[in-house]
């Protein structure tokens, strides 16, 4: 199998967030002895050409907008299960496998946007994470007939084959997990707690509705906010002894959980009355075996209320998670990995296992069902478990129930839990309950589907129920059968039978009607149609005439051919032939359909008395391709297009016929006989290798037949006029490449773009072949836009200037419109949503002045070393990882960015919208939230080098407005920015360094932060300040890190000198007294 993970210039081009994966940093080192064993490997393998088809798997995820899920890593994931692929020759495949990163928005409408914009460009999907359009996502697969492979989907009808026949999951179902738990505990009412981003929010409302499907009494379902009295106010909404915490696990850094349970704990929620049950926690392998968690281990509080927390994970195999991360990385060691890296893995290798067994089983073309039912009975090593399917393709696993004992901080396994059953066995360990006993059980009649239960207690009325139940189905039986004897007399009776005969039909011409008798006593294997011209002027049918012997077929109608009929029925297009009924006469069986008087388009072709020009040509091309793509907008392939199965009329308006004839064979149960070699010159080589795959035909099948038709219609010849060879041989050459075989057509005999059209259509991969929508707005354009019919022709002219008009008024509207609103998107970039309206009513922007706000600075130290030290794209490259870091953060957070100027980066809180005090607080928890992940942060070309950051915050006054007319500016003025940056200026790295004003409005505020008091400091214009260090918060769990020591009288940094257009330095020098505190700072 060959494997890429290159990504010099990713050619999703019209989807900016899907990108190559890029490999991990790597030491040097390694870096040697990987580049010597690829160089050996590829000269090894120099003399082999191989033929690789492309298979471009998309991994789709919020993984830059969810920090959490970034931490899992799936670029490097996606990297080692490529690794193990390349070596491993059980997942051999002439295909090509490539990973794409694939960005799924944090909105549950954007991400399916997203979705939607990746499928043209991949062949199979990992993903969605989020529940909420899952059904969407999987709908819209098998429209594509693309795989979707996902562990995060809640809904029960995706496990329906029938309708979601190309999704697949990695894992077993989660409600049905937490329903084996809840049935062994025997507690049925749960209530349900997610965090307040929508992914989780949709997690939450989809697992409430699968949980009540299988008839649990689900109460509240709820999302929490920020801070200790959103946890407050969620737990006072929960009723349920069991809850179900949709959001990050806290043992992973999530801080949602870790407040909720803090503040339970606090409230004596996690005294035995509630058990909570983490469901992130569902997907991944948790380490368990001697393996502690830094959160138990230093905080008291949340290690009493997570004895209240049975946790539900995957079971290690030999290894745990940490352990095979390890052994697999090596010298290439990540930090603070999720476990859901795992996961990932393992679904990447699941896809790649399912395509080489698709191989290895004959399968040329691999499809999304085709993927699907390869997942079947796979069996192998994963990541650090054995992942295994079933016959039907469903995942097999086991899961642990984790407990702690109160006192420390591990993990001991309960009780296994087997999917495949659904049981919960005991492992000898009994859970341990804070009180020593678990909540009351519930009435087991809640886990009984066969039985109602109302209230907790057994339907006194089963029997009733029973009764009506029975009643209820002779009903609908009886209906059924009604209803089908009332359409078996409509299809033989009355002006809409479906059974015709030759009695049912008026002939204009009497020897007309004697051929059409004649041929009753006759056997035909191909189409006939009543001869056309002088002797025989135009009657009212059009007979399709399959011969009894070929077809033997009956006729008796049964529900298949009645729901055919009224399907073709509904068939109505100018370029469509109607469906009139099916002819039943002695040995003679046909399908009715309205005659054309000019016959079939092979007929005209091969009559050399009429001349047809391009014009011509381009007409009949034309009604061909809009009946086409009107059959398929009904989903309805034609499965037997070709040139004698178009019909042109008397308006020499040509419609297509022969439609279904496949399906009309299947509802007759009647499968006919193989046709000749010289009836197969129209169908595409994939179903000539399989026909049984598509009996009925397919979309892009039709593709080809059309290409084949353009030929003719280009040469004016039949199909490979051009070649010498037998019908037979073509069709040998067809099935069994390379090299391809297709006719040859001189670009004299027709434009450029038609004949690019035609090899385009008679692509060898189905999938390369455009939509008959898409070959509709391509011949158009190779015909200028100009109407193709003959007889309209000649209304264009008169049309033309009209048309031109309306035209381009609407491209010059449509243009307008456009960059209107580029012009609005780039302005509330550059603005505030605020001053941008007040900008474009015209009206003008008054500067405001804001009582109190906070202001924040922040930059690296040793920035000019990293610099000296590094290519300039690397520092664009590590400022905009560091920045897309903060920016992440910041949107958690009622502040506004001001700025960023080179390695310092601005935000004010208070300001333009005020927030009451908030301002200090919103700007704090910011601060720490930034502190806490540039302590991890690494630049990716200097990965041994820390990011030291030092930040400043300060509050007060300040004014903003809008300067300037060319590219204006939302600044900040007053003397509150300049000692922000002063306080920044003489901070020191790894430090929140805050201003005595900033301190007394969070102490005001009575929110728990955690200040050290600094001493006098020197501030560049105001003397020695009393100043304070922010250490931290009450409830703030995320670890900080440690900042370096600092010898007295020793700084690391210099300040920073700025330079504005109101702000000056020059040695050392204030700036005038007019200009100070300006925001928009330039380096």
């Amino acid at each position: 199998m060959a494997i890429s993970l290159q990504s010099s210039s990713c050619f999703l081009s019209d989807v900016s967030r899907c990108a190559r994966l890029q490999p991990c940093t790597i030491p040097l080192p390694c870096k040697i002895a990987m580049g010597l064993w690829w160089a050996g490997l590829g000269l090894a393998l120099l003399p082999l050409p191989i033929y690789c088809a492309a298979f471009n798997v998309g991994l789709v995820g919020p993984w830059t907008c969810d920090p959490f899920f970034s931490k899992a890593f799936p670029q490097v994931a996606a990297k080692l299960a490529m690794e193990r692929i390349r070596v491993d020759p059980s997942v051999n495949s002439p295909h090509q496998l490539d990973c794409m990163l694939c960005e799924e928005g944090c909105q549950t409408s954007k991400a399916l946007a997203g979705f939607i914009g990746y499928e043209k460009h991949l062949s199979a999907f990992i993903g969605p994470l989020n529940p909420g359009y899952c059904t969407a996502a999987s709908l819209l697969g098998r429209s594509w007939n693309k795989a979707v492979f996902s562990w995060a989907c809640v809904s029960d009808e995706l496990d329906s084959p029938g309708h979601h026949p190309t999704f697949v999951r990695t894992l077993p179902s989660p409600p049905g997990i937490l329903l084996s738990v809840l049935k062994y505990f025997s507690w049925a009412h749960v209530g349900i707690v997610s965090s307040q981003e929508e992914l989780w929010r949709d997690t939450a409302n989809k697992l409430a509705t699968a949980l009540r499907n299988r008839g649990l009494p689900v109460g509240v379902v709820t999302s929490m906010g920020r801070g200790d009295g959103d946890a407050e106010g969620t737990w006072a909404k929960i009723q349920a002894a069991v809850i179900i915490l949709c959001m990050h696990s806290a043992l992973i850094g999530g801080e949602d959980q870790a407040t909720l349970l803090t503040k339970a704990q606090e409230m004596g929620l996690a005294d035995g009355r509630y058990v909570f049950l983490p469901y992130d926690t569902l997907f991944y392998s948790l380490p368990y075996r001697n393996h502690s968690y830094f959160i138990l281990d230093n905080d008291r509080s949340f290690r009493e209320a997570y004895d209240a927390v049975l946790t539900i994970t995957l079971q290690s195999g030999d290894k745990t998670f940490y352990e095979a991360f390890e052994a697999a990385l090596k010298t290439c060691r990540l930090f603070q990995v999720s476990p859901l890296f795992g996961t990932i893995y393992d679904a990447i290798y699941l896809v790649a296992k399912a395509l080489a067994k698709a191989h290895q089983q004959g399968a040329t073309e691999v499809s999304g069902e085709t993927l699907t039912q390869h997942v079947r009975n796979l069996d192998f090593a994963g990541f650090s478990r054995r992942v295994e399917a079933d016959s039907k393709g469903k995942p097999l696993a086991q899961y642990v129930v984790l407990d702690t004992d109160g006192r420390g901080s591990h993990f001991f396994p309960t009780s296994l839990l087997v999917a495949s059953s659904a049981l919960v066995q005991p492992l000898g360990r009994a859970v341990h309950f804070p009180g020593g006993s678990p909540p009351p059980a519930d009435s087991s009649c809640w886990f009984d589907p066969d039985v109602p239960c109302i209230r907790g207690k057994w339907c006194p009325y089963r029997p009733y129920l029973t009764f009506l139940h029975f009643l209820q189905n002779i009903t609908v039986l009886s209906w059924l059968l009604f209803r089908h004897s009332t359409l078996y007399r409509q299809v033989i009776k009355g002006p809409k039978k479906l059974l015709l005969t030759l009695d049912d039909l008026t002939f204009v011409n009497a020897k007309l009607s004697r051929m059409v008798g004649n041929l009753s006593h006759a056997t035909a294997d191909t189409d006939f149609a009543p001869v056309h011209g002088e002797e025989f002027p135009p009657t009212i049918f059009h007979y399709t005439v399959t011969g009894a012997p070929s077809l033997q077929l009956s006729f008796q109608i049964n529900v298949n051919c009645t729901y055919f009929y009224s399907k073709m029925k509904d068939v109505r297009h100018e370029n469509v032939n109607p469906f009139l009924g099916l002819l039943s006469d002695g040995s003679l069986s046909a399908i009715v359909m309205e005659f054309c008087s000019r016959g079939s388009l092979e007929d005209l072709l091969q009559n050399t008395n009429i001349k047809l020009d391009w014009m011509f040509k381009s007409s009949l091309l034309m009604d061909l391709i809009k009946g086409m793509k009107y059959l398929h907008h009904q989903e309805i392939p034609h499965g037997r297009l070709k040139s004698r199965n178009c019909v042109v009329d008397g308006r020499f308006m040509l419609k297509i016929t022969d439609y279904s004839y496949g399906e009309l064979l299947a509802a007759l149960s009647d499968l006919g006989v193989q046709p000749p070699a010289e009836e197969l010159l129209w169908t595409a080589p994939e179903i000539l290798r399989n026909p049984a795959m598509s009996p009925k035909g397919t979309i892009k099948g039709d593709v080809y037949s059309f290409a084949i038709i353009l030929q003719e219609v280009v040469l004016r010849g039949p199909p490979y006029c051009m070649s010498e060879m037998s019908a037979e041989e073509i069709i040998r050459k067809l099935k069994k490449p390379p090299p391809l075989y297709r006719p040859s057509v001189s670009p004299e005999n027709a434009p450029l773009e038609c004949i690019q059209l035609m090899k385009q259509c008679w692509s060898e991969r189905p999938d390369r072949r455009p939509s008959f929508d898409e070959i509709f707005q391509e011949f158009k354009s190779i015909n200028k836009g100009r109407r193709t019919n003959i007889i309209d022709s000649m209304l264009r002219m008169l049309e033309q200037y009209s048309s031109n008009l309306e035209d381009l008024i609407r491209e010059r509207t449509e243009e307008l419109e456009m960059e209107k609103q580029k012009t609005d998107k780039l302005l509330t970039q550059m603005l505030p949503l605020s001053v941008a309206e007040t900008l474009k009513t015209g009206a003008t922007v008054e500067p405001e002045y804001f009582d109190e706000v906070t202001i924040y600075f922040s930059d690296i130290i040793g920035f000019t070393t990293i610099s000296a030290l590094s290519e300039p794209i690397e520092i664009v490259d590590l400022l905009n990882d560091l920045y897309t870091l903060f920016d992440a953060i910041i949107g958690h957070h009622d502040v506004y960015k001001v700025e960023t100027i080179g390695d310092a980066y601005m935000v004010a809180s208070g300001l333009p919208k005020r927030n009451g005090r908030r301002h200090a607080s919103e700007i704090a928890n910011m601060s720490l939230d930034i502190l806490s992940s540039v302590g991890s942060f690494r630049a990716k070309h200097l990965p041994h080098v820390p990011i030291r950051v030092r930040m400043g915050l300060h509050s007060g006054p300040c004014a903003a407005g809008v300067v300037g007319l060319t590219m204006p500016r939302y600044c900040l003025f007053g003397d509150t920015v300049n000692t922000a940056s002063r306080i920044e200026s003489t901070g020191l790295p790894y430090r929140i360094h805050i201003s005595r004003n900033t301190m007394k409005t969070l102490k005001s505020l009575n929110e728990g932060y955690k200040v050290e008091f600094r001493g006098k400091t020197e501030l560049k214009g105001k003397g020695l300040e009393e100043t304070y260090w922010l250490v931290g918060k009450k409830g703030f769990t995320k670890p900080l890190p440690r900042p370096p020591e600092v010898k007295p009288g020793e700084l690391p940094e210099g300040p920073r000198r700025w330079t504005s257009v109101s702000r000056l330095e020059d040695g050392g020098g204030d700036a005038p007294s007019g200009l100070l505190g300006q925001g928009c700072l330039r380096l």
